[in-house]
């Protein structure tokens, strides 16, 4: 039977992924649906990247398989460039981890900081992180918000060059939270890697095309 770890990305709700869990199932594939802290296991403390790396690592046995989903990917990028034989196979789904200096966070900063006091008012709030995109940051704790900063900051120092692990990478071409030139900048960085990308899917297949990723995934395990 073929085994597969995954790491959601930032999302509060792990039941997201059970469709797409059942059917990779269906398909004999045994998943170990890993719950991240902070975001679907609880934690109080503010996260770093190194401290994700150290709870992927005890959690994930030498030589396995596993699958990153956005801040999943990052995790796991950052796992694989420093131990580049600890994953016999690696699986990026729409991964975050390509650092891009962003005009649009600092328009953001900026909105925020003027439109504060407005933002109390509770239809405005939301209609900010619709605009924005936003929610997930939305919806954080403090430390988590902390958390997510210290993610993007990481960005700016993960050689993703360093990841000589065998990588699958699966991406939507409607994707706009990690765009499409983002795939392709990780696949050329990554010295072992294939891409797919998927004409319908958005940032989050798994709730949107659970079959098609499932399939996907299936597909990618076979060849490992």
């Amino acid at each position: 039977m073929k085994e597969l770890y995954i790491i959601h990305g930032w999302s509060y709700d792990a039941t997201r992924w059970d469709k797409t869990l059942e059917l990779l199932k269906k398909q004999g594939i045994k998943v170990h649906f890993l719950n991240v802290p902070g975001l679907t296991a609880p934690s109080k403390k503010v996260w770093t990247i190194d401290g994700y790396v150290d709870w992927a690592n005890e959690n994930i046995p030498d030589g396995a398989v596993a699958l990153g989903h956005s801040n999943g990917g990052r995790i796991l990028l950052n796992l694989c460039s420093k131990n580049p034989a600890k994953l016999k196979h690696l699986i990026l789904l729409d991964a975050a981890g390509v650092y891009e200096a962003s005009a649009k966070k600092t328009i953001v900063k900026i909105i925020a900081k003027i439109g504060k006091p407005l933002r109390k008012i509770k239809f405005i709030d939301k209609a900010f992180h619709r605009i924005t995109g936003s929610t997930d940051y939305g919806k954080a704790p403090e430390n988590m918000k902390r958390t997510l900063e210290n993610m993007l900051e990481s960005d700016k120092s993960l050689d993703i060059s360093k990841v000589t692990t065998p990588a699958s990478i699966l991406w939507g071409q409607k994707d706009t939270v990690t765009p499409p030139r983002q795939a392709n900048k990780m696949n050329e960085r990554l010295p072992n890697s294939n891409l797919k990308f998927f004409p319908d899917w958005t940032h989050a297949p798994y709730i949107s095309h659970p079959e098609e990723l499932a399939d996907a995934i299936a597909e990618e395990l076979k060849n490992v």
